[in-house]
């Protein structure tokens, strides 16, 4: 039997385990509310922190109502296994990276997955603060999922055992990218070979050889220890990675109003936290690579980010299909991003 046909097998018991039961039993005084929040970074990342700030804020603003248990570092699920255990109710919160949702049905979500589309923080909040973002987290509803905030994790560098300082430096490698339709584009626009591994299998791939480099951002890079098998980074800042967090909708809407409000609260100023932390952990993150001595830093000149912007816009064309032109074009009319200037 799969994990997940005993998880479903489990959670149908309990549910008639709970009709079955008499009332009087029912009357018990309550027990806190358990939310497992899930994630598969590591406890002192930017989205590692979001999530105690939030347990810590949660559990003080419902005095005790709530309990927030916090599961990092893929302790309890993995990158592929995360969002249906959401689905099925196994655990109550997560913050999945944006790219989780195309391979959900919502494809639109893969628009931030668009090489160079964000040219800053400022005009990233544009869309996630803004009616762009919150109509993409109403697309989720249909699929039994309820989303809450956008969190910050930063922008990319690029890393390989080799020197990376024009895009033909990455034809043939095998690069480690999340499950995504765009980032698998964006590797062939400059003839790399995209590699899709689960997060907590990285180091070891890097390691043995298994792929020959990746993308990230300098917070995963450095607590990940990425930087220890890899001889150069680049500083591309060429895509962004942030995450949605999310709830099961039927468990969200079933909270008492009260509980609930009290909640978005605390996730309104967790998410504060998080995005405020987020390119300060990554600066600092760089300097930390910086000072290990193990990797070798390449900071792009304007000629060569240049040189990479025209090499990977071919990709928001071909994604039209895909992520939806009038998303993509949304997108440029909140930030005021000008493809026809490159």
């Amino acid at each position: 039997m799969s994990k997940f046909s005993h998880l479903r097998r489990t959670l149908i018991g309990g549910a008639l385990s709970l009709a079955l039961a008499p009332l009087s039993t029912l009357a018990v005084a309550a027990e806190p509310i358990v939310i497992k929040f899930s994630h598969v970074v590591a406890q002192d990342t930017p989205k590692g922190k979001g999530a105690d700030k939030f347990k810590e804020l949660a559990e003080k603003y419902t005095n005790g109502a709530v309990k927030v248990e916090v599961y990092p570092n893929s302790t309890l699920y993995k990158d592929k296994e995360e969002v249906e255990a959401l689905q099925l109710g196994a655990v109550q919160m997560l913050a999945p990276s944006l790219s989780k949702f195309g391979p959900l049905g919502v494809r639109e979500f893969e628009v931030f997955d668009l090489p160079y589309i964000f040219d800053s923080y400022e005009a990233l909040h544009k869309v996630t603060k803004g009616p762009v973002g919150q109509q993409l987290l109403d697309k989720l509803e249909p699929r039994g999922i309820k989303g809450l905030a956008y969190w910050d994790n930063g922008f990319k560098a690029l890393s390989a055992n080799t020197p990376i300082r024009t895009p033909a430096d990455l034809r043939g490698k095998k690069l480690r990218i999340q499950s995504s339709k765009v980032l698998e584009e964006q590797m062939r626009e400059v003839r790399a070979l995209p590699q899709v591994m689960a997060f907590s299998e990285v180091y070891q791939a890097l390691q043995t050889g298994v792929v020959d480099g990746t993308e990230n951002t300098l917070s995963n890079y450095f607590t990940q220890k990425v930087h220890e098998v890899q001889k150069h980074m680049t500083i591309s800042d060429h895509g962004y990675i942030g995450y949605v967090v999310i709830t099961n909708k039927r468990f969200w809407d079933g909270l008492p109003a009260e509980v609930r409000s009290q909640l978005d609260k605390a996730m309104d100023e967790a998410t504060d936290y998080a995005n405020q932390i987020a390119k300060e952990e990554n600066d600092q993150m760089l300097e930390a690579v910086r000072a290990s001595g193990r990797t070798e830093i390449h900071m792009l000149s304007d000629e060569e980010r240049a040189a990479f912007i025209k090499a990977l816009l071919p990709v928001h064309k071909k994604m039209e299909s895909r992520v939806g032109a009038a998303t993509i074009k949304s997108i440029y009319e909140a930030t005021g991003f000008d493809p026809g200037k490159f």
